[in-house]
């Protein structure tokens, strides 16, 4: 489903070059559970952006599904992106003005889904995270393990194959991070790609394969 050739990423701070990613090769088959780990500026989240085509590599090639999706221009690259990956951040990135179900219902609306089939697909999420009695509330008026469920909840508004997870419990008390963490390995054991990134050697630990990187390389690949 995923590989990664070759990957390198680099940022001009200053006068100087900073490597984010050096040389990374990668294979990531449909439905595994992958974790990434690595100390802070280890590279990891900027792996994560490549691999959700949040951001393009200097050098290297990515294939998604055999397509390579290293030159794609920026509206083919939204849509791949809109059709295929579901992203969960630690900080949620609600929009505030919009209640629960109009935050879940974005991507649906943006992507051109028939209202009718946009309501059928909210009220089942709405209802498969517990949201029903929260559907109407704004995400200041939410905890924040109800915002982390709107997020997955819109995350899986557009069915994705992959669900790519960013530091998902880091804004979340123990409890409530293990009750989200739960919930994404739900959508694994249902057949979606699963990749997380953490810090969190606990929560790492659960995925099946354990990669960690180090200056921008992968330096371990566990299973």
């Amino acid at each position: 489903m995923i590989k990664l050739a070759g990957i390198e990423r680099v940022f001009p701070v200053g006068d100087e070059e900073v490597h984010a990613l050096r040389g990374v090769s990668l294979d990531i088959a449909a439905g595994e559970y992958l974790s990434i780990m690595g100390p802070s500026g280890s590279g990891k989240s900027s792996l994560l952006n490549i691999i959700g085509l949040l951001d393009r590599p200097n050098r290297g090639r990515y294939d998604l599904d055999d397509r390579d999706v290293t030159g794609l221009a920026d509206d083919d690259l939204a849509r791949v992106r809109r059709e295929k990956i579901g992203f969960v951040f630690q900080f949620f990135h609600l929009v505030a003005r919009l209640t629960a179900e109009q935050n879940i219902e974005l991507p649906m609306v943006l992507a051109g889904i028939d209202p009718a089939e946009r309501r059928s697909r909210l009220d089942a999420l709405l209802r498969e995270y517990g949201l029903v009695e929260r559907a109407g509330h704004r995400p200041d008026q939410l905890s924040g393990g109800q915002c982390q469920r709107v997020a997955i909840a819109r995350a899986m508004s557009m069915r994705p194959a992959i669900i790519l997870a960013d530091e998902p419990t880091g804004n979340l008390d123990r409890h409530t991070g293990q009750e989200v963490i739960a919930m994404l390995e739900q959508l694994n054991a249902a057949g979606g790609t699963l990749i997380i990134v953490t810090h969190d050697g606990e929560i790492g630990s659960r995925a099946r394969r354990r990669i960690r990187i180090v200056d921008g390389q992968i330096v371990a690949d566990e299973s």
